[in-house]
């Protein structure tokens, strides 16, 4: 498989890693090794859910965006704030202050990806009145989960909500109304996302959907947060810029995507161990009279994302108390197509984790496997650098390991070599007196 068709927004310094297992434990598409005492990420299956980064004691684990200096490699400049920077911020009643201190803070105009969410979410409701889709629809909004189901769940891909997530209509919506604005061209003008988590820096730098993303550069939340802080103070209280209502915000947290689909037999899971057993229970068809599920990478949705600043459930609760202030929603479609917000891509299924694309020699390599497991003793301790008996007998079927990586095998080697050498060591004085016998 062609290595370089794969961008990766999580990143290993190997200079920090000290070889421990935590991310080889928790990463859902075991992309992870430990080889030679130090991580190494497998970049077809890494899907930048950024839970290495997450669970990583040494920082070894980085996430890859864009500096603020972006900004100055266009004339003209559009923020897009994800609805989870709400949440940062304490004693916030008042949006507005954010957005007025983006624009102090360099940005000519601000468009909320809030307000692009209820668009979208008026496009889902739309999409879910027709009578041939797969249900249930799973939301495609966390670029996460979508290359998990990609990769993982090819099953599950006709049920995907086939929308272009809400940062995507933010910047070509955005990107347009500045192009009539100002009359300049598209390259000038710079849409640019501040993201809570790398799997959104993924989407923008080798998008799925689409060929190519609207969206020009992506900062971290964190990295704007402290500018935002020192700014806010100077923002004048005649601002009023704020268009996103409690749908759109709700976008930033677990269950706000299905609230704002207005269905009510849905589903809305968060954490990325959480994902995969719904979506293992969607693939064994456990789930009935479901309409829609959403399913977020990130404990506590997008606000949990590891390029933010604050606790996952404070800053839901904060996104809670700034909606309460806010109309239900604010922006509507205005045409009658769907076209604009369909995806103008298909997605497919990429098989990074079939063991051979010959089916036969496929089958071969399973038999082998399933040999090796049963030589391994089933501890899935991780201390081989694989984080299975499974995962290490793949590796070894693949040719990049042997059964000498497994401690308890090689343990049972040296009680074994041990053994000989006492046999070895009680034999000998045996045979040196026989010698001397026989000289006499």
């Amino acid at each position: 498989m062609d290595t370089t068709n794969f961008f990766h927004s999580v990143t290993l310094d190997r200079d920090k890693c000290h070889g421990c297992i935590n991310c080889v434990k928790r990463c859902p598409t075991e992309a992870i090794r430990v080889r030679n005492g130090k991580a190494k990420i497998i970049k077809e299956r890494c899907i930048d859910c950024g839970e290495c980064i997450r669970v990583c004691p040494h920082h070894a684990k980085q996430a890859i965006f864009d500096p603020i200096s972006v900004m100055d490699s266009f004339e003209y400049k559009i923020a897009l704030p994800a609805p989870s920077l709400y949440g940062q911020f304490n004693n916030l009643d008042d949006i507005d202050l954010i957005l007025g201190a983006l624009t102090l803070m360099g940005f000519d105009d601000v468009y909320e990806v809030a307000r692009a969410a209820e668009l979208v979410s008026d496009a889902t409701r739309r999409y879910m009145m027709r009578e041939d889709i797969k249900r249930p629809v799973i939301s495609s909004a966390c670029p996460a989960v979508l290359r998990l189901i990609r990769v993982r769940f090819p099953e599950l891909i006709d049920n995907i909500l086939p929308l272009h997530p809400p940062i995507e209509v933010a910047a070509r919506v955005a990107k347009a109304r500045a192009a009539e604005k100002t009359g300049l061209p598209p390259e000038k003008i710079g849409a640019i996302f501040i993201s809570p988590c790398p799997a959104k820096v993924t989407a923008v730098k080798m998008p799925l959907g689409t060929e190519k993303s609207a969206v020009d550069a992506v900062l971290a939340i964190r990295e704007v947060y402290p500018k935002l802080i020192s700014l806010m103070r100077k923002v004048p209280a005649s601002v009023d810029m704020a268009g996103a209502g409690r749908m759109g915000i709700g976008w930033g947290s677990s269950g706000g995507e299905a609230a704002a689909a207005l269905k009510e037999r849905y589903l809305a899971a968060d954490g990325i161990e959480n994902v995969i057993r719904v979506l293992e229970d969607l693939e064994d068809e456990k789930f009935y009279d479901l309409d829609f599920v959403e399913l977020n990478a990130c404990s506590g949705g997008c606000v949990g994302g590891v390029l933010g600043v604050e606790n996952p459930y404070v800053a839901k609760a904060k996104l809670k108390r700034i909606r309460k202030y806010r109309p239900v929603s604010c922006n509507h479609l205005e045409e009658e197509s769907l076209a604009p917000y369909t995806w103008d891509a298909p997605v497919e299924y990429e098989p990074v984790l079939e063991l051979d694309a010959d089916i036969r020699t496929a089958m071969e390599k399973m038999k082998m496997m399933r040999e090796i497991e049963g030589r391994l003793y089933g501890m899935d301790c991780g201390s081989c650098g694989a984080p299975s008996c499974k995962a290490l007998a793949e590796d070894i079927v693949r040719g990049f390991a042997t059964e000498e990586a497994c401690i308890f095998k090689l343990r049972e080697e040296i009680r074994g070599m041990a053994e000989g050498l006492r046999r070895l060591s009680s034999v000998m004085p045996k045979v040196a007196a026989e010698e001397t016998e026989e000289k006499e």
